[in-house]
């Protein structure tokens, strides 16, 4: 059973399993009152309150740590009115709540070995579903690991060991056995099935050293295991901390060096700053989520598609659709004259070296009086260019609650192409001038961007494409600074109009003339591939750029190489009507079929591999990726 208890922990749901426990007692009193098995009651109301936890999570905007304290207390407070009706039963309810490890009989044993024998089979059968399933949702249904059903099963199991359980340590100290010995062990070891064993291995130490105590010391039994078992999670802590403070003597001798002078006037280093990041109406997730927006280009018909759950949340219909733009959040669509916000629901938060995931339920998020000629975001702003010229900066959170607040910064008027860096704009003009624009004034960059075509944010960079080739501004806490990136000599003239890249990322694609473009404004490079029938391109930034051609073949080609490595037949379909599109992010990539409202998800490190073909009800003319 403790095999179990890891995915537990990894899977983060340790609130849960405290539910869960004690969401046993309503089910355990009214079999004791109707005479029925204890143990069937405690089973069901334990299932019952794991259901009841993840239908308020989807049907509502709590997050599930709400929904399971909800659900904890009107458990618990059930099981305490069905307790109250009948006066004899309150000496089982103490036995319920601690436990007793001294009155264990024989058939308590024989259950506790069955229930043994029934995880011990089913984790060893589904151990590849548990594991995919608690690291990454999506990957796992796209192996063909059935999440949906892995969850619930792994569910049931931990059901079935706190039931089996309860009798020994009581539903109150259950959780430290369901917790603690996994806890030391992943301290201790890396690998999961060494985690598994060595927690076998602690939780059986735990029970003997307990019994050890309770037997000497004339303390609880149940509750002298608990404690035990706790007690060596802390040791271990404290013993990892105290070699990791085994640090050299030279790291010892600076340090003091920095605190001496900090105290003949030097300034302290700041205090770091929280890591806490919080977005009022959406949860925050353990990872990130992938959804699609997709949209009938000719009906303006829009609906949002999970890819995880596989699940297609219709979001309105706005009339013919010109374009779509999207920023990682928000799809940005062009409807003539005025621009339809809709938000995704899912989006990554950079934090810098970390990230934070969040969701909330698809939405309109708003409608501007102005067409979207192009869009670039970053974490706070969004800039947008208008089709007739000119640009507006926005609050991007304040999008996210259905309003549009601009984000205070002076855009000059005669702007071609403006991108959020830090927290100002970097606009260039029709006459190719660069300056970035702040809340309180605008400077000239020092740089020019003759008929710039294209523009776009990643991580830590404003890119754009000129005549010349492309110009990258850095510096968003400091002075920016400008380099350009000339087009390599003898390269043929027509230029991309329009490039893609992975969200934020630093390498981008373009088509132009029978040629793929590829861009790596990092390494300030461009490489030139020639592609005949190319009708769409995208790059993961990993060192290969997606092809897809006019025949329906989509390819993998080694940029440094310009060799392909592979190559799969699509449903020739796919560039029959609307122009498809190549959505990427960190590992899948998604092509969209709006002749056969189908999308492809594409495994680009497996060889190409059709990791899913998702079946939409809009017709998927345009696309794009939200979540990652």
């Amino acid at each position: 059973m403790r095999a179990g208890r890891v995915l537990v922990v990894l899977r983060g749901s340790v609130f849960l399993g405290d539910a869960m426990a004690h969401g046993m007692l309503p089910g355990v009193a009214l079999a004791a009152l109707l005479g029925a098995n204890v143990l069937v009651g405690g089973f069901v109301a334990a299932v019952a309150m794991a259901v009841g936890v993840a239908a308020v999570a989807r049907s509502s905007k709590l997050s599930s740590d709400t929904g399971i304290g909800l659900l904890l207390v009107g458990m618990l407070a059930l099981g305490v009115v069905i307790v109250s009706r009948a006066q004899s039963f309150a000496v089982d309810l103490t036995a319920f709540l601690f436990g007793d490890v001294l009155a264990v009989r024989t058939a308590d044993l024989v259950t506790l070995g069955a229930a043994l024998v029934l995880t011990l089979t089913a984790v060893v059968v589904g151990h590849r579903a548990f594991v995919a399933v608690t690291f990454d949702p999506r990957k796992a249904t796209t192996l063909g690991l059935r999440p949906g059903a892995a969850v619930p099963a792994l569910t049931v199991l931990v059901a079935i060991a706190m039931v089996a359980s309860f009798h020994v340590v009581g539903t109150l100290l259950v959780l430290a056995l369901l917790i603690a010995p996994p806890a030391t062990a992943l301290l201790l070891v890396r690998s999961i099935p060494r985690v598994m064993a060595l927690a076998a291995v602690i939780g059986s130490a735990a029970v003997y050293i307990g019994l050890l105590i309770s037997w000497h010391a004339d303390t609880a039994g149940g509750a002298t295991i608990a404690g035990v078992a706790v007690l060596m999670f802390f040791a271990a802590t404290a013993a990892r901390r105290i070699v990791a403070f085994r640090k050299p003597v030279a790291a010892v001798a600076a340090s003091v060096c920095l605190l001496a002078g900090c105290a003949d006037g030097v300034s302290a280093p700041a205090e770091p700053q929280g890591d806490e990041v919080v977005v009022e109406g959406s949860r925050e997730l353990d990872g990130p989520l992938t959804r699609l927006v997709l949209v009938d280009p000719l009906s303006g018909a829009t609906a949002v598609y999970d890819a995880v759950d596989e699940t297609e949340t219709a979001v309105g219909r706005f009339g013919p659709v010109e374009s779509i733009a999207g920023d990682g959040r928000f799809a940005y669509l062009r409807t003539g004259e005025r621009t339809t916000i809709v938000d995704a629901g899912a989006w990554t938060f950079d934090h810098g070296d970390h990230y934070h995931y969040f969701a909330t339920d698809p939405a309109v998020a708003a409608t501007l009086d102005t067409s979207a000629a192009a869009v670039a975001a970053n974490n706070t702003m969004v800039a947008i260019e208008a089709a007739g010229g000119g640009a507006d900066a926005l609050e991007r959170d304040r999008l996210g609650e259905g309003l549009v607040e601009a984000a205070g910064v002076a855009i000059p008027g005669d702007v071609a192409a403006a991108v959020p860096l830090g927290g100002r704009i970097v606009t260039v003009d029709r006459s190719g001038r660069v300056r970035a624009s702040g809340d309180r004034a605008t400077e000239e960059i020092g740089a020019e961007c003759p008929s710039v075509t294209w523009a776009m944010a990643t991580r830590r960079a404003a890119v754009f494409g000129c005549s010349t080739g492309a110009l990258r501004v850095t510096g968003s806490d400091g002075t920016p600074t400008a380099t350009s990136v000339p087009y390599p000599p003898g390269v043929p003239p027509q230029r991309p109009a329009t490039m893609s890249h992975r969200d934020r990322a630093d390498v981008f694609a373009g088509i132009a003339a029978g040629h793929v473009w590829v861009l790596d404004s990092r390494q300030r490079s461009w490489v030139v591939i020639p592609a005949p029938g190319a009708v769409a391109t995208n790059t993961s930034g990993d060192g290969t750029v997606l092809i897809l051609h006019r025949d329906g073949t989509l390819a993998a080609v080694d940029v440094a190489t310009r060799t392909e490595t592979a190559r799969i037949p699509l449903p020739e379909s796919v560039t029959a009507h609307a122009t498809p599109v190549i959505e990427i992010d960190s590992d899948r990539a998604y092509v969209n079929n709006a002749a056969a409202r189908e999308v492809y998800e594409i495994d680009y490190a497996d060889g190409l591999r059709i990791a899913r073909t998702l079946r939409t009800e809009v017709t998927p003319g345009l696309m794009v990726e939200a979540g990652r």
